[in-house]
Formats: structure tokens, sequence, C-alpha cells
């Protein structure tokens, strides 16, 4: 047995049970291997971006990591960013990084790079395998660091002759993390801050916006009078009609800004206190007040559903009845825009969906008016790194064959890995993408004005326009297997979003906006 065997078969012992790969030639000891093992299903993107990404949807809906397979540091280079957005999401993904033989470096061959240096800012977690015999052990420990809460980044690079040499064999799973408990102190005091009568926010981010953490957040938000807000962004929200409705705090600074006026307590409950993307002129980088006072409750790392738990006994809050999503049955029509296709959706959205959304300026339309379809899962773009929706709707529809994958994409991050069409023909994916078609960087428009460009000219414009020539989205999908077709009207949209619905395999929708 070579290093590559004893790795794919400690994958395997481990439960990874998926590798997103784009191999190279340092890598092919571990292709050989994935052949003779069996037992880790290999999907194969047309770019590493597509490969990263798809971990990352994978990982947020099987609550494990799959692995990645990646060539070399410009190999690596290619996926990072949607390890930054899979980092940020805190999904556990083990990337798997083939590097020269160890006795090569020294040629300085082309492709020749410090693989460590490219991984270790995108990584919580990086080793370079030694030999053959230390393979395993490595894995497993890469594995173990993935698993550990809240879930991250682990990268293992594996020099071709580490992959070849002989092993030992395969190596057992170390002792994962567990989440750690919440000091008692933190939840006395967030007892005090509920029970103060002064205006206090629950901020959500990561397992309190799941069941059942969301629902002993509305338990505590019934008996308090707190209000509950979620990140902007966030790897997974469980929500819809019969669901604690939770909104989630907008993106630009002046109606963050608003959403917070007054408040008094914040109450971090597995999320960061809330900060601008960006710096904009004259406005602060901090999002909540300057006299609220910021308490943690549960860290993301820590045990956020207990700190929930107990934080309702105290108050006596575990039998209070929490507020309910109404099923919100407005009707769709009109003219075509992200409003109308978001109240279409919502009217026709299949129960138990998982929704992907990277619509970004058509995002909060969506947000807002499809929570109160039936329920379903709302995966987001959680680093700020644009081209994630394709890849993460392919992850997540591996993860969960068993449901239906709609995602909501903007045309021109899409275009960064419209790749991930191919592979979801490919794995005959249940993925229906609807592609916002506004022929432009159009979130980028809104941005060249918060920032005080002003006097910006037509070349600044002509940056941010992608109408010459007008990309063909249907060509484009049915050119890598992909039944499509092109809505203008709201009507020819229904039409299409029934089809794409009914459909068992990938499904594209062109929305003319």
């Amino acid at each position: 047995m070579n290093g590559a065997e004893s790795l794919v078969r400690t994958l395997s012992g481990a439960g990874v049970e998926v590798c997103f790969a784009n191999p190279g030639t340092s890598e092919m000891h571990f292709v050989a291997a994935l052949d003779r093992v069996g037992g880790v299903r290999c999907v194969l993107g047309l770019f590493e971006g597509v490969a990263t990404g798809a971990a990352d949807g994978y990982a947020r809906m099987a609550d494990k990591p799959a692995s990645t397979l990646l060539h070399l540091g410009p190999g690596l280079a290619n996926g990072l960013a949607n390890l930054h957005n899979a980092r940020r999401a805190r999904s556990p993904v083990v990337n798997i990084v083939g590097d020269h033989a160890t006795y090569h470096k020294e040629f300085d061959a082309p492709l020749t790079s410090d693989v460590e240096g490219v991984a270790r800012p995108f990584s919580d977690w990086v080793l370079t395998s030694r030999d053959g015999r230390s393979v395993a052990r490595d894995g497993a420990a890469a594995i173990a660091a993935a698993m550990a809460p809240p879930g991250r980044v682990a990268t293992l690079i594996l020099p071709a002759d580490a992959s070849w040499d002989a092993a030992d064999g395969p190596a057992p799973l170390p002792p994962v993390e567990t989440r750690a408990e919440v000091a008692p102190e933190a939840i006395a005091e967030a007892t005090r801050a509920l029970r103060s009568g002064k205006s206090t926010v629950l901020f959500l981010g990561g397992p309190a916006l799941r069941e059942p953490g969301l629902t002993l957040a509305g338990r505590i938000s019934a008996k308090t009078g707190a209000r509950l807000i979620a990140q902007t962004h966030n790897a997974r929200v469980e929500r819809g009609a019969g669901r604690v409705p939770v909104g989630f705090l907008p993106y630009p600074v002046d109606a963050a800004l608003k959403t917070l006026a007054g408040t008094d307590h914040l109450l971090l409950t597995g999320a960061k206190a809330p900060v601008a993307f960006f710096a904009y002129p004259d406005k602060p980088s901090a999002l909540s007040p300057p006299e609220c006072e910021i308490h943690t409750l549960a860290a993301p790392e820590e045990d956020v559903v207990r700190a929930l738990e107990a934080l309702a006994d105290e108050l006596d809050a575990r039998e209070t009845a929490p507020v309910q999503q109404p099923d919100i049955a407005s009707p769709p029509g009109g003219t075509v825009s992200p409003d109308a296709a978001a109240l279409a959706l919502a009217a026709s959205l299949p129960e138990n969906a998982i929704v992907v959304e990277e619509a970004l300026t058509g995002a909060p339309a969506f947000m807002s008016r499809t929570r109160g379809a039936t329920p379903h899962d709302y995966l987001q773009i959680t680093g700020g790194a644009i081209g994630i929706g394709p890849p993460l709707a392919t992850g997540a529809a591996v993860a969960r064959p068993d449901r239906k994958v709609v995602c909501l994409q903007a045309d021109g991050s899409a275009m960064y890995t419209v790749q991930a069409l191919w592979t979801q023909a490919r794995e005959s994916l249940d993925v229906t993408t609807v592609v916002l078609n506004n022929r432009s960087y159009a979130i980028l428009k809104a941005e060249l004005a918060n920032v005080g460009a002003n006097n910006a000219g037509r070349t600044a414009h002509a940056m941010m326009e992608l109408d010459r020539p007008a990309l063909d989205w249907v060509s484009l999908a049915r050119g890598m297997g992909v039944e499509a077709g092109r809505a203008a009207t709201m009507e020819e949209f229904d039409r299409q979003l029934d089809a794409g619905l009914r459909s068992e395999g990938p499904y594209l929708i062109d929305l003319v906006l």
C-alpha cells in the first residue's frame, strides 16, 4: 500500500465520502487509489473554485467535511476565493493539495511554489506530509482539525513521492474537539441584560439559526421582548412558514445603523459583533450604537444551543410559545423585477427546498419576499468573494440528493464559476438556477456612489456593464449539458420556473431584468 491509498482509506474510514477534485500529474497516485479503495465519490470540477465552493456547500448541508483534490500551488490559488467563503461560513473542509516530489523541489520546475505560503491565509490548519508512512496519520489529523468547532478549513499538502512511497496503512481518526460549554457568567450577564427593561437584540449566527436554536431564541424573544436579528450573511438559515422569523441585518451601512439604532444591549449568539463590509467616508465601521453594551452569550466555537437552553431556563421561557412566521400568500405578477420573481418563487417553492442565494443587488427582495414560503434552508455568500453560488448549489445537491436546490444567481458573479453547470449535468444534480440578468455589475454602481466617487465618467461605468456583447445564458447552459430557457416577462418566468422545479436534473432560467 502506498501513501495515497493509505490516505484514501483514512478519509473513507473517518466518514469523508466525497472528494471534489481538479487533479494534475502530482495527484495521479491519489486518483488511482480512489479506484482501488472505493467508498469515496469523486466529483470533477473544471475549475478549482468549483471544487472548493462545492466542498463548502456539501459541508453546510451534510454537517461533515468533504475533501478537495487540488494541483500544486497554482491549483490551490485558483480555489482560494471560495475557500475564503468556506472559512467565513465555518464549514469543515479537508483540502488535499499535491506538490512536487520532495527531491524535485530543488530544481525549481515551472510549477514550483510555496504551497504552504499560499494555503495559510485561507486555512485554519496546514501541514506538509514528510513521507509515505506519515501520510495517513497526517490525513487523520487534517480531518480532526476540519471537524473542530465551529468548522475549519484544513489543508494537507501531499508531495508526489509521499503519495507513491510505501505506507503502513490507514490511520484512525484522533479525538475531535467538542464545542466548549458557555461559562455560567455569560448566561447570568445575558439574563441581566434581558431583564433590564432596555432595548435588547439577540444577534444570531451559526447554530442559533437552525432548529432547535432558533426556536429557543424565539421563546426568549417572546418572553422578554428582545428582537431577533441575524448576521447579514449566514452559512445556513432554517426559515419559512411555521418557523421562528428572523430578520437579516441589512448590508448598506445606513440601513444597518437604522436597524440597530436605540439598542442598549447586543447579545452575540454564535455571531461576531456587526461591522460594515467596507470603509466609507464619514461612516462608522462598527454598526452597533456607540452607547450599546455588547455581550457574548456564546462564541461561534462554543455550544450555542446549550447556551440558549440555559438562558431560556433562567428566564423561565422554555414553555413560552414563540412567534411563528405566517404563510405570506402575496400574489406574484407585474413587470419583471427581483421583487416579482421572489414572489413567484415564494408561491412555488417546494417544501424542504435548499435555496442558495448569490443575488447581490436582488438579495433584499428574495430575503424578504420568500420568508413566508414553505419551510426551506437558505444559504448565503458568507465571505463576500463572488462566484460562490453555482458551486455552493452543486455541493448542496451532492449532499442532499433528496431535496430540490434553487440557486438565485447574479449574472456577473455567475461567470466566475460557470463551469459548475457542467458538473451539475455530469452528476445529474437537481439544481434549478435563476440567473438575474441585468447585464451589469449593478452592485458596483451603487458602491460607486456609496464611497463618494461621484465624478466617475464613461470609462468607469463601462467597467460595470456586461452588455457588449450580452451574455447568452441559454447557450452557455446548453453548451455544458444543462437544459435552459429565457424569460423576459413574468408569464414566461412562471412557465420556466414550473419547468425547472419539475425537472429532476439541472435547469437554468435566464431572467432578463
